[in-house]
């Protein structure tokens, strides 16, 4: 059996930047990926996917964008591309298609069997992604065998999806941006709303990473958060397209997206929703109105000369709406965005929390030589971002090459 000094679980950005700081260490490691470098990327995103952070965030380590367009936002390809890139500056030593099933200890190392194959090593870190399987969405089962249902992970392109309206259930990231997506092929979109907040795509003349990155925000700690399990919250969203704009649900409303509460009941081609949209919206718009507090704050202090608020356009009147006849309504297709779950239950010994984060202190597991990078909120906000992932990564290899 092969044997070597460390695994890395995962060629995406957290295990090529594990790869990197492994590499200027002299430590012989080898990387699994299931597919190709950046598979996540390649296997788990739609066709029209644009980042949705500048491309000066590229900062993976050793290797920040250094390109013409530091405020243009990446198309898929493009991100693809750089990692890529990123892989060969260095020669990371990647074994594509090595698909991890089990990691077992094995002694005082630990045992990694794959599709066909195992290896030992001393130490292993996993940088498999914050979230391994969708989120479930049991009321799909009580609809009619009619309705198509899909899940975001799943979905391509507006073509994949049958004739008809959609319902986009779920208001993060993946929801907004892909409810904005169909609108734009001509798709009546009905947006089942949660608590999901949201950021401005410009405020006061400035891109929001830059807010993030100057107020400090993108260095907030998971102590910060107002419980442990607000980790699990969505993301806010903001899109890439079109050289970037807002993609929130009021900014979407005012584009003729419906916005309906959140799904409470289904049965045949019947939806029902819960009441609180107006609650749900009015807690995005207070998230909102607390960033820029914070912002108009750090300028006053620091004496920043930048452009006065932008005028806010009025909200669209928000009401409830108790059910929905998908029917009658000419929808065809329910896209659950329903976020992802992680799941470690492939790796022998690792004590996970109640939402199922596996217990860490800062990516070093209690469990010795294994470790984590990449997880949301593993250390800092910016923790599973291109822009922060290789400081936890940087740690984690230096904890590691003390034992």
């Amino acid at each position: 059996m092969e044997s070597v000094d460390t695994v890395v679980i995962g060629a995406g950005q957290a295990g090529l930047s594990a790869s990197y700081h492994l590499t200027q260490r002299g430590i012989e490691h080898v990387v699994l990926e299931r597919g190709r470098v950046g598979e996540t990327w390649r296997s788990e995103r739609w066709d029209g996917f644009v980042l949705n952070t500048p491309n000066w965030t590229l900062q993976l380590p050793g290797f920040h964008y250094a390109g013409a367009e530091p405020d243009a936002f990446a198309p898929l390809t493009e991100v693809i591309g750089y990692f890529e890139a990123y892989a060969e500056s260095f020669s990371a030593p990647v074994r594509e298609g090595a698909e991890v099933t089990y990691v077992a200890r094995d002694g005082d190392g630990f045992l990694i069997e794959t599709v066909g194959d195992a290896l030992a090593a001393h130490s292993v870190i996993v940088a498999a992604g914050s979230y391994q399987r969708p989120t479930p969405a049991p009321l799909g089962r009580h609809l009619s065998e009619d309705v198509f249902q899909l899940h975001t992970r799943d979905y391509r392109r507006p073509e994949q999806l049958p004739d008809g309206g959609v319902l986009v259930v779920g208001s993060g990231q993946s929801g907004c941006q892909i409810a904005d997506e169909l609108l734009g092929a001509g798709r009546r979109i009905v947006l089942s709303v949660g608590r999901c907040p949201w950021f401005p795509r410009v405020y006061r003349g400035r891109e929001v990473m830059h807010w993030l990155v100057e107020t400090g925000r993108v260095n907030d700690t998971l102590e910060s958060l107002p419980s442990p399990t607000a980790r699990l919250a969505c993301n806010p969203p903001v899109s890439g397209n079109d050289g970037g704009h807002d993609c929130n649900p009021r900014w979407l409303a005012r584009r003729g997206v419906d916005l309906v509460g959140r799904i409470a009941g289904a049965d045949g081609e019947a939806v029902r929703f819960a009441e609180g949209l107006e609650a749900s919206l009015a807690a995005g718009d207070e998230f909102l109105a607390a960033f820029k507090r914070r912002v108009d704050e750090y300028v006053s202090l620091s004496g920043l000369d930048v452009s006065e608020a932008e005028p806010e356009e009025p909200p669209m009147p928000a009401h409830h709406v108790p059910e929905l006849d998908l029917g009658a309504a000419g929808i065809g297709t329910v896209l659950w965005a329903t976020g992802f779950r992680p799941d470690h239950s492939w790796i022998e010994g690792v004590e996970t929390d109640e939402q199922g984060w596996p217990l860490h202190e800062r990516g070093v597991s209690p469990v010795a030589g294994l470790a984590f990078v990449g997880l949301h909120w593993l250390y800092r906000r910016k923790s599973s971002l291109l822009i922060g992932v290789g400081e936890d990564a940087e740690y984690v290899v230096s904890r590691l090459a003390e034992r």
